[in-house]
């Protein structure tokens, strides 16, 4: 009870929850995920796109005259490409849900308003204890303003509470500008709880071959101050419930994330480095520091530093940065 908080209405045993990765994917591994203590499951993301290509008019539309331009072959996933289709992975949560006795959230991957939204009833009816929205979009349309943007996330966050009745979390990048506007646009349309933040991975050149490369960098614990910062400005201020994502690899990046207001913290790069026995490691380690600094539970501490408690936090926040610039100044003169 200690260790126990709740998320999307969800009472979860402790605030560690794997997020979507390749190891949240099958059965066997979220066994071994739950036997080491993880208290909840985000599944391996259905994408917008495997839903889309299930359509031969569409996919007929996809594959006419790529042979003609020799780029055109990578623009899109071929459908080979990913593990399962759409019905693969209801079934594939029908099986999982049964499997394991801790909650199961499905995550739905996409980016415009369409078709691929009716999945949302067809994984709450497959057993999904929850969903989470994982908005991936980043705008490269010049004509798009950010308004536009914004709507473009309430728009869908809106049609999917309006058609489930399972609680429903939104996973958002950090590029707004005004989160705290977004947060309240989408608590506004059902949203039960934002993750924060979306990684967007920044593809590389090779400049032998001339082409694009993309590759996965794994997180490190310098990435949780994004979300630490941002949750400590909304703890309060929304009734969202907050799932800190990105960095998070020790108990102390648990506990500073708790102390700003996060309801949960995700793991991905931490299980991917270290194994699912990281998870029993941060466990310990939380309970060991809350007995030292004579900690009763994580509701004591949850959002005990965030800025609801400042009377000016404008001012903190401003104050924090001319500091921050004036110590390095300090510190480095010649």
């Amino acid at each position: 009870m200690r260790l126990s908080t709740k998320y999307m209405g969800l009472e979860l045993k402790n605030p560690l929850v794997p997020s979507a990765s390749p190891l949240t994917e099958k059965l066997d591994s979220i066994k071994i995920l739950e036997d080491n203590g993880a208290s909840a499951v985000v599944l391996f993301s259905l994408f917008e796109e495997q839903i889309e290509q299930e359509d031969d008019t569409l996919d007929h539309f996809m594959e006419y005259g790529t042979d003609s331009y020799a780029e055109s072959l990578s623009f899109f996933p071929q459908a080979h490409e990913f593990t399962n289709g759409p019905q693969e992975y209801l079934e594939n949560v029908r099986k999982i849900k049964e499997g394991v006795d801790i909650p199961v959230i499905a995550s739905l991957n996409g980016a415009t308003p369409g078709g691929w939204m009716e999945y949302a009833k067809k994984l709450e009816a497959a057993g999904a204890d929850g969903l989470e929205l994982n908005i991936h979009y980043l705008p490269v349309d010049f004509n798009e303003s950010s308004a536009d943007v914004e709507k473009r996330y309430t728009d869908i966050v809106s049609w999917v509470k309006s058609n489930v009745s399972i609680p429903v979390a939104v996973k958002i990048g950090s590029r707004f500008s005004s989160l705290p506007a977004v947060a309240k646009a989408l608590e506004g349309v059902g949203a039960d709880a934002l993750v924060m933040f979306n990684r967007f991975y920044h593809p590389d050149i090779d400049l032998e071959k001339l082409e694009t490369r993309r590759q996965i960098q794994l997180s490190h614990s310098r990435e949780i101050r994004l979300a630490m910062r941002w949750i400590s400005i909304l703890r309060g201020n929304v009734k969202l419930n907050f799932a800190a994502s990105g960095g998070v690899h020790n108990a102390h990046d648990v506990l500073k994330l708790i102390m700003s207001g996060a309801d949960v913290t995700m793991l991905a790069s931490a299980l991917m480095a270290h194994g699912p026995e990281i998870i029993k490691t941060i466990e310990q380690d939380l309970i060991t520091w809350m007995d030292e600094n004579e900690y009763q539970s994580i509701a004591q501490m949850k959002g005990s530093m965030s800025l609801i408690h400042s009377p000016s936090p404008q001012t903190l926040v401003r104050d924090n940065y001319m500091r921050t610039l004036l110590e390095f100044q300090a510190n480095n003169k010649l």
